[in-house]
């Protein structure tokens, strides 16, 4: 059996506060994990300085790209023998939905903000670079970094691929809704996610939801609506991340000036 069609003896599963466990079965995505770059996640928060507004928020990139993971492997498994969908693209999927944060850092999107740079180019550098996930995606087939990585990047030939990690309603904000209302202790985050699995079509280009699915997203909308302003836009976690802003200016600048020990 080829390293791409490679599963585990037995299944492995993470308890997960928010999708119950996480399904690990596939050979790579288990390899995949254990790698020093994704380990590296278990020390990014989430939400940067929402810890200080709410106490609870202290979860991780780790268990976050654990629950995209999650959402996209239920996903292709109920698009399986569906028009439009090819079971060739499935482990290209799930390992694009797992490593799609690899490139965070520490409060990520204030840093990047003031050394104009891109936790997107540096998930890009991971997967393609000297790493020990490259290592593991090359052992699938040599072109399969470039694959990973363009499906992150939004750049892969196939738009329906890109959709489910990155589209109105992805996997990617269906996990953080729900899992930064869980830890934040806020209860607008909540929709039912399992209904609109159930009614996911996989089409030429995007996936999309059945007619009869339309009260589920309008409530996964509202959903999002109610977490950016109660809780992304909290106005003292927003002010946490100004002084955040101003000290790693002054950083910048110290540095600039050869002061910065």
């Amino acid at each position: 059996m080829s390293y791409r069609h490679e599963q585990l003896s037995e299944e492995k599963v993470f308890k997960d506060p928010v999708h119950r466990y996480i399904h690990v079965r596939d050979r790579v995505i288990w390899d995949l994990i254990g790698t020093p770059e994704f380990q590296r996640l278990r020390r990014i928060k989430q939400l940067g300085t929402t810890y200080l507004t709410f106490h609870g928020a202290e979860h991780s990139r780790f268990s976050h790209s654990l629950g995209v993971y999650e959402i996209v492997r239920r996903i292709v498994e109920n698009f399986k023998g569906k028009p439009n969908w090819s079971e060739e693209e499935r482990l290209l999927c799930l390992c694009a939905a797992l490593l799609h944060d690899l490139g965070h850092g520490p409060f990520s999107h204030s840093f990047e903000k003031v050394f104009d740079l891109d936790h997107e180019d540096f998930t890009r550098e991971i997967v393609l670079g000297d790493t020990g996930v490259n290592q593991v995606l090359t052992k699938v087939d040599p072109n399969f970094p470039q694959d990973v990585a363009d499906v992150i990047n939004k750049t892969y030939r196939n738009k329906l691929v890109v959709s489910l990690i990155s589209s109105q309603i992805d996997a990617d904000r269906m996990d953080y809704l729900q899992r930064d209302a869980y830890f934040t202790g806020v209860s607008y985050g909540h929709f039912d996610m399992e209904r609109i699995l159930r009614v996911m079509r996989p089409m030429e280009d995007q996936a999309v939801i059945k007619e009869s699915g339309m009260h589920a997203v309008e409530d996964y909308i509202m959903s999002r609506y109610q977490m950016y302003w109660q809780v992304y836009f909290h106005p003292v976690t927003r002010s946490a991340e100004v002084i955040l802003t101003k000290i790693l200016h002054r950083a910048k600048e110290l540095f600039s000036l050869r002061l910065f020990v």
